[in-house]
């Protein structure tokens, strides 16, 4: 990695819609789920004043961006029209910008169609699974938005991905993936763009633990990089727990893959995930 690659992903910041996100330092995405099957908190009710309760709560301990879901992305998870998602979205995604018109608001799909009106409602951030590869019109339309864009890595699709995923070198495939995609974004001249190494997509438990472990290769690629540990199954199976008992779990785990250079944590639990940032930071400042 050249020295300006270095000097890139250290002083990266997101800049969208007027705002700016400095990562030198890790940040918090709070997750917000708007569908009814998520597998952690998918059967609660989502009217309007729940989900603003939700978002202020976040913000106010600390989360710097709101993730937007209207899809469940969990292993079998059902397939949804674009129709419905932009039905479960549109509402909340305009009621959340209005309200909260300074916080960084990122939107959870891989439909070019959900970007672009997701964009046009006021979203900063367009957050996709499948990295481009579901909608083959996504590329085209991030790059005209210029709007931040975060690609994950995952193998096969959310209905099949944990029947049985297989790599030779999980760390080795991942990097590839990236360093592959971003340049074909870079040919786009999309310049604002976070890797996801898409912990439980299509991983086993050894494959989510060698990923976690060997963060720090895929930072030589010089872009932010988002880890999404929060309640997986990667906790649940090694503690033999369920997604309601693995906030301990996921605490420690989101302060390994901040020491090992994540700089987005998204988590179901802002607070938590916030100080984890905040010990990890003075940790490696010393």
């Amino acid at each position: 990695m050249s020295s300006q690659d270095t000097v890139f992903k250290e002083n990266f910041n997101l800049r969208y819609n007027g705002k700016k996100l400095d990562l030198s330092a890790a940040k918090v995405m709070g997750i917000i789920n708007l569908t009814p099957d998520s597998f952690y908190d998918g059967r609660k009710s989502k009217n309007h004043a729940e989900i603003l309760k939700r978002a202020e709560k976040m913000i106010e301990e600390g989360a710097a961006i709101l993730d937007l879901g209207a899809v469940s992305t969990r292993p079998g998870a059902s397939y949804v029209e674009t129709d419905e998602e932009l039905r479960r979205l549109l509402p909340f995604l305009k009621l959340l910008r209005s309200t909260f018109p300074e916080i960084f608001i990122s939107v959870d799909t891989y439909r070019s169609e959900i970007a672009l009106a997701a964009s046009e409602s006021g979203a900063d951030i367009i957050n996709d699974v499948y990295a481009g590869n579901f909608d083959g019109s996504m590329i085209n339309v991030i790059a005209k938005l210029k709007i931040p864009y975060i690609i994950m890595h995952m193998q096969g699709e959310p209905g099949n991905m944990q029947t049985d995923p297989q790599y030779k070198n999980v760390v080795k495939e991942v990097t590839a993936f990236f360093a592959e995609k971003i340049k074909a974004l870079q040919k786009k001249k999309i310049k604002q763009v976070i890797i996801d190494p898409g912990f439980g997509f299509g991983k086993k438990l050894e494959h989510n633990f060698l990923l976690l472990k060997n963060l720090e290769k895929l930072n030589k690629l010089g872009y932010p990089m988002l880890a999404g540990v929060s309640r997986k199954s990667m906790i649940n199976k090694v503690l033999k727990t369920s997604p309601k008992n693995a906030l301990n779990g996921t605490t420690a785990l989101n302060t390994i893959a901040v020491l090992n250079g994540a700089k987005i944590l998204r988590v179901h639990d802002v607070k938590e995930a916030v100080e984890a940032i905040k010990l990890s930071e003075f940790y490696k400042s010393i």
